[in-house]
């Protein structure tokens, strides 16, 4: 979303500030009822203070994948990193807060293709937190999964619907004297709602002079954890 690198997108940030301008960046995958369903479990405090995420997204390509404009170095802005980490970076991010420290890497290891196909992530929040994250056009059966650790429960989201599976929110609830947890799901089947969903947040922007909730700014952070991945290669 929104650039090819991050020089770009400080310049958009600079037209910005100048113009006094509202600028929404498209981070579509907030808006999955699914996700809005755990932000709002989250919000509620169901599982208790935060400790950790882990997250998993990918797909398995198509013959010809890396020969398509997403494996050319020219084209695009970078590999499976750029093209799904970012959303799973900034969904982290959405859940946690901001990240300090960055570890992981950048590798490929199937297509023949200069760019990335896999990515591997360990970020820390300034208080400890962890996100664990796994980005992947080597996936043969697309999948999504984001699992949400609390102290009192866990938060799991599966599929984004389509070829990714019916979406769907799991509360797992602890019982205060441990043992197996109490089990709540929520179901969306159908077409994909989000982009309607984040649109709708657009028009509220517009409406109230509101400040994105995405904003160029949660791009500049979830970019500086690509880049420093990137750095690592």
């Amino acid at each position: 979303p929104v650039c090819k690198d991050v020089s770009e997108l400080e310049t958009l940030i600079e037209a910005k500030n100048k113009s006094k301008s509202l600028v929404r960046v498209g981070f579509n995958h907030r808006y999955h009822p699914a996700v809005m369903k755990a932000r709002e479990l989250l919000d509620q405090g169901v599982i208790g203070e935060l400790m950790h995420t882990r997250a998993r997204y990918g797909h398995g390509g198509r013959k010809g994948y890396d020969r398509e404009w997403r494996a050319n170095p020219n084209l695009a802005a970078g590999g499976e990193l750029v093209e799904q980490g970012i959303h799973i970076i900034d969904l982290a991010r959405w859940f946690m807060g901001s990240f300090t420290q960055v570890e992981g890497f950048a590798t490929t290891s199937f297509w023949d293709q200069v760019l990335d196909d896999n990515a591997f992530m360990t970020l820390r929040t300034e208080d400890k937190k962890t996100a664990f994250m796994h980005v992947s056009c080597t996936e043969w059966k697309n999948t999504f999964s984001l699992e949400i650790y609390g102290k009192k429960g866990k938060i799991q989201v599966d599929g984004l619907g389509g070829s990714y599976g019916v979406e769907k929110c799991t509360l797992y609830e602890r019982p205060e004297n441990f043992g197996y947890p109490i089990t709540t799901s929520w179901e969306y089947p159908g077409e994909d709602k989000s982009w309607n969903e984040e649109f709708k947040d657009f028009i509220e922007d517009i409406e109230l002079n509101r400040n994105p909730s995405a904003s160029l700014e949660n791009a500049l952070e979830a970019w500086n954890v690509i880049n420093k991945i990137y750095e690592r290669k």
